[in-house]
């Protein structure tokens, strides 16, 4: 109770001094200070010791010029605020390093930058000794400083011997992007040993000028409004030769001359294109789960309002009920894929199904 009438008291004796200066008034203590800093001054910097140790400072607060000016008058209006700067837009092509090896990569599919990335080596004069575009690599003759772009050369300090480099272009970890590793090994001028190809670079120097050169010519091709999709991906990806044969106990197979990563893109494709639904996928064990009685996935054929209203889109039941289920094997056979078609796991398709999917996937590889 004396708490509340003292707090009662204060109250009064604030209500009654309100027309006080010197408790609201300019100069009283409870006074506006929202524009002090008009009459703000810049002071002399201050004097450190000839002994100190200095670090400039930025003001996070900097005064405005046109406060200082003691003949502005009328209220200040606050500048609009500065545009952000926007960034550059980020490279579709960027060197990337994991311990000593190094490697580019591309925003592109492994098609789109082969062509791009053969075509810097010989324009720079390099020629071209053996090239797989089914694995995805290339490799140039052994050739002397004065066979190459002088340019380059200088870049990459080659001055005696001779040199050879191996272009391998890889599938990126995301889809739709490439890896570019490159290789390069030298002998003695006037040799003709062989030289092996090492695991990690041997001339880490002149193989990352090349990275780096490469990046620069590509950055610049696709900064040019250029495509670096200069050779259609069915005819990279696609192996080299396709047989449809048959097993020892007169099973059909296809016998792909490419390794698995290639066969099992091919596939995929050819399935898409020859309009086979792919219910499921397991790469690891080298299967693709078709039904051979629905088309392929499309995501934007969906069934519109009105079919989705009166039934006009099949149902799971009706699915189920005609489905034709099938199992598109691969299994690495020496240096190459051989392609099945089972029914399940230890069932083979019937003869005359397995040879008409086969022979669809076979068409559509290209």
């Amino acid at each position: 109770m004396k708490r509340l009438a003292g707090l009662s008291t204060l109250a009064l004796i604030i209500s009654t001094t309100s027309g006080c200066g010197w408790l609201w008034g300019d100069e009283g203590y409870f006074r506006d200070r929202g524009s002090d800093y008009l009459s703000a001054r810049q002071t002399a910097p201050m004097q450190v010791p000839v002994e100190g140790e200095t670090r400039p400072l930025d003001p996070l607060l900097p005064i405005p010029q046109q406060v200082a000016d003691t003949s502005a008058t009328g209220k200040y209006e606050v500048p609009r605020p500065q545009r952000l700067a926007v960034a550059a837009d980020t490279s579709d092509f960027s060197v990337q390093s994991a311990g000593e090896t190094r490697w580019l990569v591309a925003q592109y599919a492994p098609s789109q930058v082969w062509v791009a990335a053969r075509q810097f080596f010989t324009d720079n004069g390099f020629s071209i000794a053996e090239e797989r575009r089914q694995t995805g690599e290339f490799v140039t003759a052994w050739q002397t400083a004065a066979d190459l772009n002088d340019e380059l050369v200088r870049d990459l300090g080659i001055q005696e011997g001779e040199t050879r480099v191996r272009v391998r272009v890889e599938p990126g970890v995301q889809r739709n992007t490439s890896e570019i590793f490159v290789v390069s090994v030298k002998r003695p001028a006037g040799s003709s040993a062989d030289v092996a190809w090492p695991e990690t670079s041997s001339n880490k120097e002149l193989d990352r000028v090349l990275l780096d050169e490469l990046q620069a010519s590509l950055d610049r091709s696709s900064q040019q409004g250029g495509s670096v999709s200069l050779l259609a991906e069915r005819d990279f990806d696609a192996p080299s030769r396709v047989n449809l044969t048959e097993d020892g106990s007169g099973n059909p197979t296809l016998q792909l001359d490419s390794d698995f990563d290639r066969a099992w893109s091919s596939i995929g494709r050819a399935l898409q294109a020859a309009d086979v639904r792919v219910e499921d996928l397991d790469r690891s064990l080298g299967v693709y789960y078709v039904n051979l009685s629905e088309g392929a996935n499309d995501p934007d054929d969906k069934p519109g309002f009105f079919s989705r209203l009166f039934g006009g889109a099949p149902d799971k039941d009706e699915i189920e009920a005609r489905a034709e289920r099938y199992q598109v094997r691969l299994t690495r056979a020496g240096n190459g894929v051989q392609v099945t078609l089972d029914k399940s796991i230890d069932t083979v398709a019937p003869a005359d199904v397995a040879r008409r999917v086969l022979s669809l996937i076979k068409d559509n590889l290209g």
